[in-house]
């Protein structure tokens, strides 16, 4: 099993909006991504919760991340979305908030892919599936 994505080549340098959201990668291997995001007034909507575009980023990202690893920093791959179900499930406890992302299919030029965001209390806030093209000339 691949080891978690600290110290190991494929980190990679936030990227605009993930700056702009405040969201980390937490691990990323074959078929799997893992970000989280502490939650900030900035992303709350107004009943004072995540607005649910951020649950639906994030699940964007990690289901992408989870079909684009290579295990070589010199041989990346990048997946463009072509579809993105979302759904808001509960509101979340804590200040943190998790979501992970696994490739559950596909082929040579597409692939499908489920994800889930949880809460500090371990509860599942948000779940998601998508279609994903792959655009890089990873392997």
């Amino acid at each position: 099993m691949d080891q978690p994505v600290s110290g190991t080549l494929l980190t990679e340098d936030p990227y605009p909006f993930q700056k702009l959201l405040g969201f980390r990668m937490l691990d990323w291997g074959a078929d799997r991504a893992r970000f989280e995001l502490p939650l900030g007034e900035h992303l709350q909507n107004r009943y004072g919760i995540p607005h649910g575009g951020v649950y639906a980023a994030l699940l964007d990202t990690v289901m992408g991340y989870s079909g684009s690893y290579t295990g070589d920093a010199e041989n990346r791959r990048k997946a463009m979305t072509l579809s993105l179900t979302t759904n808001f499930l509960s509101r979340p406890a804590g200040t943190v908030i998790v979501a992970e992302g696994w490739r559950v299919g596909g082929g040579q030029k597409t692939f499908f892919a489920e994800g889930r965001i949880t809460d500090a209390e371990g509860t599942i806030v948000a779940t998601g599936s998508g279609a994903f093209r792959y655009t890089g000339a990873g392997k």
